[in-house]
């Protein structure tokens, strides 16, 4: 029997690449494959749900599911993880020396639904009590390219979001002087259909971390709560996998053995250090520890944190059950 063709949308990095390479291949399916970046994926998929199978921003899923909407069903996949806060960036004359100087602050934000920016307001306000009201937002992304604009978004009650014109981007308003502080920065390279900022900022001498050691600041957060945060999930057309509901364990499959390669050869880049012997034990342990799993179980305390946020910030108007975001057949993985 001939293999299922889905057409994918995935995004290039170390997790992915043996999937889009042809490394690893799911059991009995056959991707047709579109790599491309986040911004333009989401929007092309939430506005005209083009592909079988894509990356998903886990926050949009969360909202679109919470309306009613159920053109998508979730697959325990998680392909971008990172520590938003700590990646916050402010102007160095704003005169903003830690989270509490956000207050009354001109904040500038690619897309405000997106999931990194989701997780930097939520743990400003659970970690520091710097709400999403107290501060003013710029958004860079047009109505018409942009996935607030693809699903309907409206600012919640006492949350103020500018438009940035087209003629500027973040990253002209922040050298300016027009933003005090930027959250999710996304520098485009290349042709972008989505973003407009094209400046390196994290290397200018005008901007600087809100945190002085954002990577302490990033270990301090979790250890104490023992998340990672989860920005980028995969999802599936909920009329392909009610027709076919193997699919999403067989992709689950695939995407864990494409992580078991990664790790591996992530070990063996690493030993050619070790054997030198001026490597550090502590080191050695850190890196011998996997840092990406997939599946639900593993994952839920992060994904019901993020639901939590989602509906303090008034993007979800209850906290979303991971048994209405997730394949019914997936949800014990």
């Amino acid at each position: 029997m001939a293999n299922l063709q889905l057409s994918l949308a995935i995004t290039s990095n170390p997790r992915t690449r043996p999937i889009i390479d042809g490394r690893v291949k799911p059991d009995g399916i056959d991707f047709i494959m579109t790599v491309l970046g986040p911004a333009e994926m989401f929007w092309r998929q939430l506005s005209f749900a083009e592909f079988d199978v894509s990356e998903i921003s886990m926050s949009e899923l969360m909202m679109i599911r919470s309306r009613g909407d159920d053109r998508f069903i979730g697959i325990p996949v998680f392909t971008t993880r990172r520590f938003s806060n700590p990646a916050l960036l402010v102007h160095t004359h704003a005169g903003i020396d830690g989270p509490a100087d956000l207050k009354g602050r001109r904040v500038g934000v690619p897309e405000y639904v997106q999931t990194a920016a989701l997780w930097s307001r939520g743990v400003l306000e659970n970690e520091f009590g710097i709400a999403p009201r107290d501060m003013t937002f710029f958004m860079e992304r047009v109505p018409e390219r942009s996935h607030a604009g693809a699903i309907g978004f409206v600012a919640p009650p006492g949350v103020t979001i500018n438009q940035i014109p087209p003629e500027k981007s973040i990253a002209s308003m922040m050298l300016a002087g027009e933003l005090d502080a930027y959250m999710a920065y996304f520098r485009k390279h290349g042709p972008d259909m989505i973003d407009r900022s094209d400046v390196d900022l994290e290397a200018h001498p005008d901007i600087k971390p809100l945190f002085a050691d954002p990577a302490a600041e990033a270990a301090r957060y979790y250890k104490k709560t023992g998340i990672y945060p989860i920005n980028h999930g995969m999802a599936i057309k909920r009329a392909v996998f009610e027709r076919e509901p193997w699919v999403v364990l067989n992709i689950i499959k695939a995407f864990i053995a494409a992580n078991d390669i990664v790790e591996a050869e992530r070990s063996e880049h690493a030993a050619y250090h070790f054997e030198t012997g001026l490597v550090p034990a502590d080191y050695r342990k850190a890196l011998a520890t996997p840092l990406i799993s997939y599946g639900l179980k593993a994952n839920r305390k992060v994904l019901e944190t993020a639901a939590k946020f989602s509906n303090q910030q008034g993007l979800t108007p209850r906290v979303m059950p991971m048994e209405e975001l997730f394949a019914p057949n997936a949800l014990e993985s």
